[in-house]
């Protein structure tokens, strides 16, 4: 097993909707972490271009929280396809990860990678087949020890690498709080 197998890809999408058919990304980060959930390194944060046609179809909540967090102005300004980003975010991973070795970890992180497997497949290939769902971990702390959930507070403003720290760090205090380490 390789030093490299031990190792988390932390990622996040924004999109333009929650639908995975017809919605599409508009920016993706990623965050590589060993076991301990200590960084790595961190990989690129893209805003990927999309037509004003595509952006004037985003529903009113996605409209207002990307405007007011200024991502649909770097939207508006990228020259980034879906191609060039996922072939930014793949050179990056491939010179600290391996192949399928790594599992795809985040907040609702399948979502995530239902977009991925629609719009950048050779990236969703890159990670192994399993997920390592944050989201998971909460909902199980919300039901069976709720103090541990409400004790954790988020500060999303929906920007991918915030919300890929965000996501880290909500692991980190499940870790500390319902975790036993050996």
């Amino acid at each position: 097993m390789s030093t490299h197998s031990k190792r988390l890809i932390w990622l996040d999408l924004e999109m333009t909707g929650l639908d995975t058919f017809n919605d599409t990304i508009i920016e993706i980060a990623t965050v590589v972490t060993d076991g301990n959930l200590e960084v790595i390194a961190e990989g690129p944060s893209l805003a990927i271009h999309q037509d004003d046609s595509v952006l004037d179809s985003m529903d009113n909540w996605n409209k207002k929280q990307h405007s007011q967090s200024g991502l649909l102005a770097r939207v508006k300004k990228s020259n980034l396809t879906i191609a060039d980003a996922e072939k930014m975010t793949l050179n990056f991973l491939k010179k600290i990860t391996n192949k399928e070795e790594s599992p795809m970890c985040g907040n609702t992180i399948c979502q995530d990678r239902r977009f991925l497997a629609r719009l950048m497949p050779e990236l969703e290939s890159h990670f192994n087949y399993r997920n390592l769902d944050v989201t998971s971990i909460k909902i199980t702390s919300q039901l069976w020890n709720p103090e541990v959930a409400r004790s954790h507070s988020k500060n999303s403003n929906h920007l991918a690498m915030d919300d890929v720290y965000d996501s880290i760090h909500e692991l980190r205090h499940y870790k500390k709080h319902l975790l036993i380490e050996k």
